[in-house]
């Protein structure tokens, strides 16, 4: 099932859209008898490598934004440590409060992140506040004795969770080069239909029937790589099997 749904994401519509394209193009070009003998290191030069570049630079931002949100969770986490093991006597109450708002912060920045285009201004209003807020409510530890250094130290955490967002809020605003993409696009969707001097050439070498291999060949591979590259473009979107996965559950059960 699991790779059936892998599968279903990266040949989709458009792969089929291509592919018809592409056999109606090889057919028209076999009953006029039109043909050419293209070079191939053209589409490895003109696609191919344009697209890999893509999907590396995609997949090198997924990481530092997993890097980022690593670091995010570990001065959340931080904060709270401070308030269950650097103060004496233990102060139970003042943990669940210093508890609460983290797990809040947490879901609000879930919520900047998995949001639609339109919604990401207002959501990101709403964890700026909550950020604020978090930064004021732990002065409080202040009035539970914590010492001078102690209190420096958490305010340093603040600093760096504000660090952490800012950088994987330029990953969600700025993705790979939107012309380079465009570019891609353009060329994976029409090399197929082009091609098809190409492929009734090539197709005197093959058995009869077999001269439609290579148009439906072409369009699944280059398709699909354009659309690992989309799944990639935004790693917080939900969508692709390898993105970020904002387990609010799993966060809470570390401070337990």
């Amino acid at each position: 099932m699991k790779l059936l749904k892998s599968i279903s994401l990266i040949i989709n519509y458009k792969t089929f859209v291509v592919t018809v394209l592409s056999l109606v193009s090889t057919w028209i070009c076999g009953k006029f008898e039109i043909k050419a003998d293209f070079p191939l290191t053209l589409i490895g030069i003109a696609i191919v490598f344009p697209v890999v570049f893509s999907i590396d630079s995609a997949y090198k931002r997924r990481e530092i934004a997993l890097a980022q949100l690593g670091d995010f969770k570990n001065y959340l986490l931080a904060i709270y440590h401070a308030s269950r093991d650097w103060l004496e006597p233990e102060q139970k109450e003042f943990q669940q409060t210093i508890k609460s708002h983290l797990i809040e912060t947490f879901k609000d920045m879930k919520t900047l992140f998995t949001s639609s285009e339109s919604d990401i201004e207002a959501n990101e209003k709403e964890l700026n506040a909550k950020v604020s807020e978090l930064s004021r409510f732990i002065q409080t530890f202040r009035t539970h004795g914590l010492e001078v250094v102690e209190m420096s130290r958490i305010s340093q955490y603040i600093s760096k969770i504000g660090a952490c967002l800012e950088n994987m809020k330029m990953i969600l605003k700025y993705r790979t080069p939107v012309t380079l993409r465009a570019y891609s696009k353009i060329f994976i969707y029409t090399f197929p239909i082009i091609y098809g001097p190409y492929f009734v050439f090539v197709s005197e070498k093959y058995s009869h029937g077999l001269e439609y291999m290579m148009p439906i060949i072409f369009s699944f591979i280059l398709v699909s790589l354009d659309n690992i590259q989309n799944h990639l473009e935004n790693p917080f979107d939900q969508i692709g099997e390898d993105d970020i996965k904002f387990d609010i559950d799993q966060f809470i059960k570390l401070m337990d």
